[in-house]
Formats: C-alpha cells, sequence, structure tokens
C-alpha cells in the first residue's frame, strides 16, 4: 500500500448489531447534510425525524424503512423526550438501525447528548454524525458571518428561553463580539431589554432569519433596540434566529442567496415515487418547497409470460409510448437470458425525449421519434402495410394509437408492460395538497386519482393546476373544472416553466 500523510477516513458503517447514529440534518436546505449523515439515512431501518429536520432528506430513506415523526416545536409536541429516548432505544434492541435525524446539529441545543447519554445507560452502541447549526448556516444564506475581520473574532451561541436559568452568564453575552440568540421568537423583546440593561448598545445592528437556508427564507435587520418591534410588524414566527453584533450589519452588503421565481412557494408533484425524483430536483432548483403526494403506483410487469413471448417473437417494430414500458422491454429480456444483440432487424419508435433516452441508457437507439411528444403520434412511423407493430403500454392506456395503426394495414400486438394503480395518500400528504400553491399533474391517471383522493374537497381547490401535456389537461380540467398552466411542449423542464407562468399570472394564490 502507498504511503500517505492523509489521516484515515471515519468508518461511519453500522456495525451488525442494532445500534443508533445522531443526525444532525442541518437547518433547513437537505443538501447541507454530510456524505456520512445521508449514509446513516440510506441504510436506516428506522428514521426518527424532528419537526426541523429538512423532510426532503426522508427521500433517501431505502424502500420499507419505518419512518416516524417524534418533532418537538414549541406548543405542539407529537413526544415528549423521555418517549423518543425509549422508542429509539427499543427499535435498537431488535437489532435495527435507527437514524435519529435531528435539525441542525444534535449537539448545540439539540438533546442530541441526552441521547447519547441513554443509549450508554442502555448499552446500546450509539454514533454521533455532525451538522450544520442554524447559528452559522442561517446567518450565512443572509450574508452575515458571526465573524468578520475588524468587526468581529468571538461568536457566543445562547438558548434565548434561558432567561433565567442560572446558567447563561448574561453580562458575557452582552459583551461579546457576536451574539446568537436561538429559539428566540417568544422572547426577542426580554432578550433585548436584558442584554441594554447590561451595558449592550441600544444601537448595535441586530437582524432576524426564519426558516434559514430554506427557499422561503426571511431575513429582518434592525438595531437591537427595534429588533422586536420589526420581527413582529413583518411576522415572523418560530423557527427563528437572531444575531447581535456590527456583523448583522452586512447583512445587505454581502446578500447572496437568490432562490428562485418559485421561492418559497409549495408545489405538490403526483407523478409515481419512482419517477418523481427528476421533476422534484427542477422545482426545488427553481426555489419550490416541494410536497410528493404520488397518486399513482406504477407495477412493471417484466418477466410477465405475455412480455416473455413479445420479446421472443420474429423482427418487427418496437413502439414505446414512455420509458416505463422501455424499462420493462429490457428488464424481461434479460430476465430471458438476451441482450441487445437480440433486437438485429427489429426497429424502435419512442415517443419524447425521455422515452428516447431511456433506450439510449441501453446502448439503443430509436429509428422514429415523432415531432409531437404524444403517443398517437407514433401512428406516423415509416414501416409498410402489413408489417407487425408490438406496442409496449400500460393497463390505462387508451386504444387510439392501436386503432391509428391498424387503419394503416399494419398488424398491431399490444402488450402490457406496467400497470398504472391508484396510490394511497396519507392525511398529511393530502393536507400538504390542499395547502399547496400550485399542483403538477404528468398523465390523465394523475388527474382522476387525485381527485378521488380529495373527494369533496377536489372543487374548492384553491391551487394553481398546472398539466403536461393536451391530454392530461383534459383530464385535469374534467377532474377540477379548470387548467391554469399547460407545458408548452411534454417535457419536465417545460412542466416547471409552467407552474412559474401559472403563478406569476396570480402572485396570491
Amino acid at each position: 500500500m502507498p504511503a500517505t500523510d492523509e489521516p484515515p477516513t471515519t468508518d461511519h458503517r453500522p456495525p451488525a448489531t442494532g445500534h443508533v447514529t445522531l443526525v444532525g440534518a442541518g437547518p433547513g436546505d437537505p443538501g447541507l447534510i454530510t456524505v456520512a449523515g445521508l449514509e446513516a439515512l440510506r441504510t436506516a431501518d428506522v428514521v426518527l425525524y424532528d419537526a426541523l429536520a429538512p423532510h426532503a432528506l426522508l427521500r433517501e430513506a431505502r424502500a420499507g424503512a419505518e419512518l416516524r415523526a417524534v418533532g418537538k416545536r414549541a406548543g405542539a409536541h407529537i413526544a415528549i423526550q423521555k418517549e423518543i429516548e425509549a422508542l429509539m432505544l427499543a427499535r435498537a434492541k431488535e437489532g435495527k438501525h435507527v437514524v435519529r435525524l435531528k435539525g441542525g446539529d444534535p449537539f448545540v441545543l439539540g438533546r442530541g447528548s441526552e441521547e447519547l447519554r441513554a443509549c450508554k445507560e442502555a448499552g446500546v452502541h450509539c454514533t454521533v454524525v455532525p451538522g450544520v447549526t442554524s447559528a452559522i448556516g442561517a446567518f450565512a444564506y443572509a450574508g452575515i458571518p458571526v465573524t468578520h475581520r475588524g468587526l468581529s473574532s468571538a461568536f457566543m451561541v445562547i438558548n434565548a428561553r434561558s432567561m433565567n436559568d442560572g446558567v447563561t452568564s448574561w453580562r458575557a453575552a452582552a459583551e461579546v463580539d457576536t451574539l446568537v440568540l436561538l429559539m428566540g421568537a417568544g422572547t426577542l423583546a426580554e432578550c433585548a431589554e436584558r442584554l441594554i440593561a447590561e451595558g449592550r448598545a441600544p444601537d448595535t445592528p441586530a437582524a432576524s432569519v426564519q426558516w434559514g437556508t430554506r427557499p422561503d427564507q426571511r431575513v429582518v435587520t434592525g438595531t437591537l433596540a427595534d429588533i422586536a418591534d420589526r420581527v413582529a410588524e413583518e411576522g415572523l414566527t418560530a423557527p427563528l434566529v437572531t444575531v447581535v453584533g456590527p456583523v448583522a450589519g452586512l447583512a445587505g452588503e454581502l446578500a447572496w442567496f437568490d432562490p428562485g421565481p418559485l421561492a418559497g412557494r409549495r408545489v405538490a408533484v403526483t407523478r409515481s415515487r419512482a419517477q418523481a425524483s427528476e421533476l422534484v430536483a427542477l422545482l426545488e432548483a427553481e426555489g419550490a418547497i416541494v410536497t410528493e403526494a404520488p397518486a399513482i403506483e406504477l407495477v412493471s410487469r417484466a418477466s410477465a409470460p405475455e412480455l416473455c413471448e413479445a420479446v421472443a417473437a420474429p423482427a418487427g417494430w418496437w413502439a414505446f409510448s414512455s420509458a416505463n414500458g422501455v424499462h420493462a422491454a429490457m428488464e424481461t429480456l434479460a430476465a430471458s437470458g438476451l441482450d441487445s444483440r437480440a433486437l438485429a432487424g427489429r426497429r424502435l419508435a419512442a415517443v419524447g425525449e425521455a422515452t428516447a433516452a431511456a433506450l439510449a441508457g441501453y446502448g439503443l437507439r430509436a429509428d422514429f421519434v415523432p415531432e409531437q411528444s404524444w403517443s398517437t403520434a407514433l401512428a406516423e412511423l415509416p414501416a409498410e402495410p402489413g408489417a407487425t407493430i408490438t406496442v409496449f403500454q400500460s393497463n390505462l392506456s387508451p386504444p387510439d394509437l392501436c386503432l391509428a395503426l391498424e387503419a394503416r394495414g399494419l398488424s398491431v400486438w399490444a402488450v402490457t408492460a406496467y400497470e398504472n394503480h391508484p396510490a394511497p395518500l396519507s392525511p398529511e400528504q393530502l393536507e400538504a395538497v390542499r395547502e399547496a400553491d400550485a399542483i403538477t399533474f404528468t398523465s390523465s391517471s394523475t388527474a382522476r386519482n387525485l381527485r378521488n383522493a380529495l373527494g369533496d374537497n377536489a372543487a374548492s381547490t384553491e391551487a394553481a393546476l398546472v398539466s403536461i401535456g393536451p391530454s392530461t389537461s383534459k383530464a385535469v380540467r374534467e377532474c377540477f373544472g379548470r387548467v391554469d398552466g399547460e407545458a408548452a411542449s411534454p417535457g419536465l423542464d417545460q412542466l416547471v416553466r409552467a407552474v412559474i407562468d401559472a403563478l406569476a399570472q396570480d402572485p396570491e394564490r
């Protein structure tokens, strides 16, 4: 092994027995979780998550993992601390890997040390993965450094609720260059009065940040004397962090965070969970707060007898109206002991860039991709009368394409490559849909299933309803009575553009 001066990397892999990992998830932006934290989350059997842990990170949990909300917010405790610790230890003693997903850093006013102590006392192995604390991260996204040459060389973090705990030195807090107040939404005025009484100048710059590092982050600046009034006037509430000191005056000069045109807007994605990630990423890149509410579940029929027969049939055209059909066909081919060489003599037709890209992922190039990105456009494929066309479709695909091909004198074999079923939505998901500013639809079935899930509330939704194309818009209109936006051409990037345009037309929505 070659010599190296680099220290060995800490092994965060879980031991074979049940254990606990305390993971700091950061202050709000899911991208701020550490590599070690993400690795732990992806291998967890159980995830016990706080209210302020970025819920988008739950998408990283493996299928089948138990996800349990145990968060505590002022006046809204789902579980008390002792109950959380008891559940955490019980699951670990069952031999499971338990991730305790905490907002910010577990050891910065996060009670992580108490949970580590509980594990040690119970003989349960526990590791700690630090996270980005809001005491630094929230202000970084507001353009406020906690230290700055010539202004501040030290900072202090205190619990703003600890006015009379007998531990906090308010004299020291009043004298430090930079003071950070956490959990102070309800006591900000009292804290300011106490600091001024201890000698801090009333005109000291101050700034408060709500939902720091998230797209809906809000920043209010002022002085120690008036910051509480300014926060109240602007309607900022918990979670709130406040910084007092000369560095707060840099907020305007160093502001850099621009979350995009959808900043803070809540968008519901009804696409299947397996397919949602790309659309979610595109929306989040524009600043949206995304809720996944998969109204459909796609089940591949790879290796079903019908598919096995289809992939083994003599050469002809294979027509795909979606990437799902491509994957089912290629998985069936592989399960049959065959590879792309078995496709010699076949010609491939794909509707849309995504379907063509799915073929390319298997090293195959589509022979025909129609200009229009809807399934019936495949009827224009260049085949001579009498040619055999195998259409890989879903159980809900309308007969239009097959009828159009048959009208040309072609021999059509329609194969159900995957099934489209309604997906159950949790009460939390339905509530998020009701509170959304916009809802996206990528197929007719997403519209119909969401309408059924919402029941009597479907017609009263005030969200912008945005569809990926004409056929989907027709279904949305039938289900909800209107369509507020439609992609200029079927594609996820165009769907996101349509969401931006729809919300821009009605900023108050």
